[in-house]
């Protein structure tokens, strides 16, 4: 199971967020991570979004699988809310 990513999104990830897709995939190797399908919209392709720990820092990062890769669409910092679900299901 490997990872993907489109590798302009990714430098302005990098640009814009200070985070690559390379640190970002770090986060499944959190056991603590949160994964969900993410329904808020008609994507046309299944959308997860994982909260997870990469390098100290907890991030919201949005992938789909293509096949047996996970692609990543984007990353980003946790906001406060999402800090919270994270951190209340760990110490719940």
């Amino acid at each position: 199971m490997g990872f993907e990513w489109d590798e302009r999104k990714n430098q302005e990830c990098i640009q814009k967020r200070g985070i690559s897709f390379k640190r970002a995939a770090l986060v499944f190797d959190d056991p603590n991570r949160i994964e969900r399908v993410d329904i808020r919209y008609d994507y046309g392709e299944e959308r997860i979004v994982v909260l997870g720990r990469s390098a100290g820092r907890l991030l919201y990062v949005v992938y789909t699988w293509r096949g047996n890769t996970r692609r990543i669409i984007s990353a980003r910092k946790a906001n406060k809310d999402e800090r919270q679900i994270y951190f209340s299901q760990i110490y719940a």
